[in-house]
């Protein structure tokens, strides 16, 4: 499995992957952004910015090089958002008592997200520093979303804000452990990348 993961082809087409689906989920978003304060702006398409952190990962693994606060982010987000949709789409079904193609299509590329994540975790090279403004990030993410009104419009799903606020507060300390469990402890795994050609 390793060999496929830092295979230059492979890394090439999950850049392109990647790249399409940030461009996709922006879109996806503008509807939002289009009544939502420019300020808040930032903080809304979460789905798409955690694969653009994982975009700019990509980039610097095939540079031959390691952006650790990018690794950081990517690592963060993808688990945190990708998890999230995934529970918000099973949600949505279970409330509307049917199978719904577009969330099915939701769950599929958000658990990818979050695999995809998951399985670079030996190759991350970030430290205490980058994991602590990665953990910024989605708190602060966390505030915006359920202190300040900016959850992801999500067919009516808004309307159990509170109850999916608290959740996703545990699911962001939960994220973050694991990710420190994984990456930051003193005996985890750690693999080299080839940089094959």
């Amino acid at each position: 499995m390793y060999a496929l993961l830092v295979n230059r082809a492979f890394l090439r087409l999950l850049l392109v992957i990647n790249f399409l689906g940030a461009i996709y989920g922006y879109i996806w978003y503008l509807p939002q952004l289009q009544i939502t304060p420019l300020r808040y702006w930032l903080f809304v398409p979460d789905s798409p910015t955690a694969i653009l952190f994982f975009f700019f990962t990509l980039v610097a693994f095939l540079a031959k090089k390691h952006w650790p606060l990018m690794e950081a982010l990517a690592f963060v987000c993808l688990l945190k958002y990708g998890i999230w949709a995934i529970g918000m789409n099973i949600a949505l079904m279970i409330q509307e008592h049917a199978l719904i193609f577009a969330s099915i299509m939701l769950l599929i590329s958000h658990a990818f997200m979050a695999i995809q994540g998951f399985v670079y975790a030996p190759f991350y090279r970030f430290r205490l520093s980058h994991f602590m403004i990665a953990a910024v990030w989605v708190l602060h993410n966390d505030a915006i979303d359920y202190l300040f009104g900016q959850m992801p419009i999500y067919m009516g799903m808004e309307h159990f804000s509170a109850i999916i606020g608290y959740l996703t507060f545990w699911l962001t300390i939960a994220v973050l452990y694991l990710v420190y469990e994984k990456c930051l402890k003193k005996d985890h795994l750690k693999l080299e990348f080839p940089h094959n050609k």
